[in-house]
């Protein structure tokens, strides 16, 4: 098991783990663990005899996705913030890490997936989820954009006018849903998320190292053609723009309001 504050990852044989944990927080995404989700993905390039890893997140959800007050107020003893730009650009890094990882990855996702974790689970292989899951994309509604690469990850996975519809409106959507449109592999009944998680590592880890990396990376370089991930760097100055710009501010005001949260 390696060593790190926010995560839990552990390697045995063929098979690893990241798991998200801070459960009393629903996982939130916040600079630290961004930072262990891209440090945990190159520990397992490190251990080329892990084929698959397992993603998920302890307690009642994979993830609340980002941690937006962290940004700008660190811990104590975590040093300076970052500058704005480096601290936006922490979640493209971290998606960009876990989708070049050697080892192919499983999302198994249970509870709430927001945000930023839907920007995570996009950036795994495959991913299952349970049918009670519930996943949302509110950062239009937070007055930002979806950055981290999220947008050509869903375009991949789910076709432009459905991302465009979930990132505009902000609006709910199911696993039935997700499965429906092709970003879930495979919708289970809660009870059996841990087994049908099982059941797929299994059938993963009896396969060749070798030809597993290949159909991964070739999969991949046929669909960057298509959404060109590599122009998401400047997904960050989109951002910051954006958490400076007066219109987005009052959006995000009127919204968290109507939470009940400002």
């Amino acid at each position: 098991m390696a060593d790190f504050t926010t995560l839990q990852v552990e390697a045995s044989g063929a098979r690893g783990r990241i798991r998200l944990n801070r459960p009393e927080k629903l996982n939130p995404l916040g600079p630290v663990t961004l930072q262990e989700l891209a440090d945990a993905a190159r520990w397992f390039d490190d251990r080329p005899e892990v084929k698959v890893v397992v993603v998920e997140g302890a307690g009642r959800a994979f993830s609340a996705g980002a941690d937006l007050a962290a940004f700008t107020s660190p811990p104590a003893g975590e040093g300076p913030a970052p500058s704005p730009r480096d601290g936006a650009d922490a979640g493209r890094r971290m998606a960009d890490a876990v989708e070049a990882m050697r080892a192919v990855t499983v999302a198994r996702i249970h509870g709430h997936c927001v945000g930023g974790a839907v920007v995570l689970a996009a950036a795994c292989d495959l991913r299952v989820a349970a049918e009670d899951a519930r996943f949302s994309i509110p950062e239009v509604d937070l007055g930002i954009p979806l950055a981290w690469g999220g947008i050509p990850r869903l375009v991949r996975e789910m076709g432009p006018a459905l991302t465009k519809e979930l990132v505009m409106t902000c609006r709910p959507f199911t696993a039935a849903e997700g499965l429906a449109h092709g970003f879930l592999n495979r919708v289970v009944p809660a009870e059996r998320l841990d087994q049908e998680v099982e059941e797929l590592v299994g059938q993963l880890e009896g396969k060749s190292s070798l030809t597993l990396l290949a159909t991964k990376r070739h999969t991949n370089a046929v669909t960057e053609t298509m959404v060109g991930l590599s122009r998401t760097w400047n997904d960050a100055d989109s951002l910051v723009t954006a958490l400076r710009d007066p219109e987005s501010r009052a959006v995000a005001a009127a919204y968290l309001r109507r939470l009940g949260r400002a």
